[in-house]
């Protein structure tokens, strides 16, 4: 990996550039997380949970509900992504505490796995 820390920073955006700055830096996360498989296997299922929903004429509440558990779920894959990113740059090769941040990284997706299920099982079962 590369170490970019001899170049400038560039100056702060204020205003209205900063939205824009802002809404640039979240399209190149996505972008970026669009590259890890979890991602992918993550969108195909919140895809085919909403098509579930869907199908069993789910109420707005439990479409709105499962919506943002999914997006809370995104949310917490993209910090999961970018501690996996820090801890790869940090330490290249095994180190405990790499081990250990993944892995809490991963059990915080897990557990958000688990409550979009529970609420579909849930909104699909009533």
């Amino acid at each position: 990996m590369t170490d970019h820390a001899d170049l400038p920073r560039p100056p702060r955006a204020e205003g209205a550039s900063h939205l824009l700055a802002s809404a640039r830096h979240s399209l190149g996360g996505l972008r970026r997380l669009s590259h890890e498989t979890a991602f992918r296997h993550e969108m195909f299922a919140g895809a085919a949970g909403l098509a579930l929903l869907l199908a069993a004429r789910a109420s707005l509440a439990e479409i709105m509900g499962a919506a943002v558990l999914f997006l809370l779920l995104l949310a917490t894959e993209a910090l999961n992504t970018a501690i996996e990113v820090v801890v790869d740059h940090l330490a290249p090769g095994w180190a405990e505490f790499a081990r250990d941040a993944k892995d809490l990284g991963s059990l915080a997706v897990l557990c958000l796995i688990g409550a979009n299920l529970a609420f579909l099982v849930y909104a699909l079962a009533t």
